[in-house]
């Protein structure tokens, strides 16, 4: 067994190698399938379990009672087999009789219906009961378990989410206001509530918005922007009081063993940039539909990475097969697993986690994926599957843990940014954030460059080039600090509908792009949303790229044209900019449209190449490179096939490959299996 390094401070658990396993929930089987369990495990080179999840009703069976047999059962026989165990607060779905006899804990909807019990994440995050008897159990366990030899992190709650709309939470949210704005007149003048005659005289005027007050036809349609974007900002700060209140009950009797709490990537209701800095480590679950394009995992995983300066995160779920949630769920290919998880650890994960290590007998997740089936075979196909991957990973050792990324270019990822654009009326509900941030973010990735995604407040000076893309929201003095990048001879990139709004979601008093105007050298006055089926062409010189959605009209104000667009009134305007900033040669890019993938990867590269950034395998469109550096300077180069059919690739440095013990020279020829994969030292 690995045991974690006492004094961690805020470190990820310090382990040996790579930590392997997954959700382990042997409460919902007989005690003797635990035998054959660990059985497999060893086969498997599982070392790691995560533990509890959802136990609280086995563990407190009423308010004044707690067993925590069958816990001990679980902790002790994972530290006679050897292995170690995030144990989790089992705090994520409430016990029976706790719903019934506190209500109030029972969430508000949307709608404004008080829901029954029943399902899980069904608690309200402002519940005085819910806050209460979660921290003890939380003390309860820290008290019994801090010292056991298993125990190597804790996992508060589970995958958090949701909202809630109560009159609990509608108190709540007014002192939350109070606290942020001071006075109503600066609540007032935040939210332009003379627009509609809404101004406020007393914080009780103040209600949540849903169905019954500032929407309609759903979340993403109200009528003041301001109150929906605060209130989107006081859930994530409610449920982030939730964990801080279990990790503080934690902290009374474990003060070294580190937390965190699975997140979702880039799950739009919750900001994990509120989080980060209670976290002592990132650790994710990674669930993408099985058709999206590699890059869209990948972006999620830099994303997590991102939360903590960079540090390496967890993985800890991912389906050994398949999901069973959605309304297909397609099995992953011979392959794909092992791709899937390589693919993390080049991102930064330094644990591989699964969810679920058996598959559960009933209810929803009967059919959900699993390491074990229900039969409980050895010579399944995933089963084996994932037993190579685990000898793969025990030769590998430790030799990635702490490794990090040494990226050039930064990609901007705002949760505010994504809630400001999806809730204004106009010009395009068919605008989505993910979708523009991932266009560019693949394209970037596609040309072999690292990329850390980051916060708005992140420190840029070590980046080379910046993106930007729909930005809605410039806050702060993140202007200046864009400057600054050019000013030192860097690249900033935005795009259209950046810069628009200031914090609370007011469009700046200035012409379009706001405070960016002087860096991009340029002024929009008009904008020209269309249906989708309506396409236009942009000229980006011999290549011509097609442009939808959204159309800004742009004036040049010290910038020059790149491209332009080639149809309607505004044909022959610039649809993309570049504006010389700064004594270094400093570049400002503007995108004024939504550019096909042609255009964007046109772009992009442009933008990656004058910093000598497109990496040596950009021409390998299947091809995913990774680098990672670790502690003691050795330079992981990851190389990820994604293609269906086997590729060559020219090896651009002398490197050993770390799963075959293969050494290779400059200019050596590499073959890539269809889904293999490649971990280099570079040399």
């Amino acid at each position: 067994m690995t045991e974690h390094e006492p004094g961690n401070d805020g470190r990820l658990p310090c382990t040996a190698k790579v930590p392997y396993g997954g959700d382990y929930n042997p409460e919902q089987w007989p005690r003797d399938v635990q035998d054959d369990d660990h059985r497999l495990f060893t086969q498997a080179g599982v070392d790691t379990l995560t533990v509890g999840v959802f136990s609280w009703s086995v563990m407190q069976p009423a308010e004044d009672v707690y067993d925590f047999t069958v816990l001990d059962g679980i902790l002790d026989r994972a530290a006679a087999e050897g292995r170690q165990v995030c144990l989790a607060t089992a705090t994520a779905a409430v016990p029976p009789w706790l719903a019934k006899k506190y209500p109030e804990v029972n969430r508000t909807d949307f709608e404004g219906r008080r829901h029954r019990y029943g399902q899980r994440h069904n608690f309200c995050p402002s519940s005085h009961a819910y806050r209460r008897l979660s921290t003890a159990l939380a003390a309860r366990l820290a008290e019994r378990y801090a010292h056991h030899p298993a125990l190597l992190a804790w996992h508060i709650n589970n995958e958090y989410g949701g909202s809630c709309y109560c009159n609990v939470c509608t108190q709540a949210f007014r002192g939350w206001l109070r606290e942020r704005h001071g006075t109503l007149d600066a609540l007032n003048d935040a939210w332009c509530t003379t627009f509609w005659s809404h101004r406020f005289t007393d914080w009780d005027e103040v209600e949540p918005p849903s169905v019954l007050t500032e929407h309609w036809r759903g979340p993403d349609h109200t009528a003041f922007q301001g109150i929906t974007l605060d209130y989107q900002r006081f859930m994530t700060d409610a449920l982030l009081g939730c964990f801080t209140a279990e990790k503080d009950a934690i902290r009374l009797y474990d003060p070294d063993t580190p937390v965190t709490t699975n997140l979702m990537g880039a799950y739009r209701p919750i900001d994990y940039h509120r989080w980060a800095p209670h976290l002592d480590f990132a650790s994710w679950d990674n669930y993408p539909p099985l058709d999206a394009p590699p890059t869209r995992p990948a972006l999620a995983h830099d994303l997590m990475r991102g939360l903590k300066d960079g540090a390496p995160f967890w993985l800890m779920e991912q389906t050994p097969s398949t999901t069973a949630c959605r309304d297909v769920n397609p099995l992953r290919r011979p392959g794909e697993l092992r791709l899937a998880t390589w693919q993390a650890i080049a991102h930064g994960a330094d644990a591989v986690l699964y969810f679920q290590m058996r598959a559960s007998r009933g209810a929803c997740e009967k059919y959900h994926g699993a390491v074990i089936g229900h039969a409980g075979r050895d010579d399944t196909r995933v089963f084996t599957e994932v037993a190579h991957l685990g000898a793969e990973l025990g030769r590998l050792g430790a030799i990635t843990l702490g490794a990090r990324t040494p990226a050039r270019t930064a990609l901007l990822f705002d949760w505010e940014s994504w809630w400001a654009l999806e809730i204004s009326d106009g010009p395009s509900r068919l605008i989505r954030y993910p979708d523009v941030v991932h266009a560019y973010y693949r394209a970037a990735r596609e040309a072999g460059a690292d990329v850390d995604v980051v916060p708005v407040t992140a420190d840029l000076t070590s980046y080379d080039v910046v993106l930007a893309p729909v930005l809605h929201l410039v806050k702060g003095d993140l202007a200046t600090r864009l400057e600054a990048v050019a000013r030192r001879g860097g690249t900033v990139l935005a795009t259209f509908l950046t810069a628009r709004c200031d914090q609370h979601d007011r469009a700046f008093l200035a012409d379009v792009p706001g405070p960016l105007a002087p860096l991009m050298g340029i002024r929009v006055d008009e904008w020209d949303a269309r249906p989708k089926d309506v396409v236009q062409p942009v000229r980006l010189g011999e290549l011509t790229a097609q442009a939808g959605l959204l159309f800004e009209i742009v004036r040049l104000r010290g910038a020059e044209a790149v491209a332009v667009y080639g149809a309607d009134f505004y044909a022959g305007t610039p649809a993309v900019t570049r504006n010389r900033f700064g004594p270094d040669g400093g570049e400002g890019w503007y995108v004024a449209t939504a550019l096909d993938r042609p255009g964007v990867d046109h772009v992009v590269r442009r933008v990656l190449a004058r910093h000598a950034l497109v990496g040596p395998y950009a021409d390998h469109r299947a091809v995913e490179t990774a680098t990672r550096v670790a502690p003691d300077g050795a330079c992981l180069f990851f190389l990820l096939n994604h293609g269906s059919t086997s590729t060559d690739v020219a090896v651009h440095a002398a490197a050993r490959d770390l799963l075959t013990g293969k050494r290779l020279d400059q200019g050596d020829v590499l073959t890539l299996d269809p889904l293999g994969v490649a971990v280099l030292v570079l040399q």
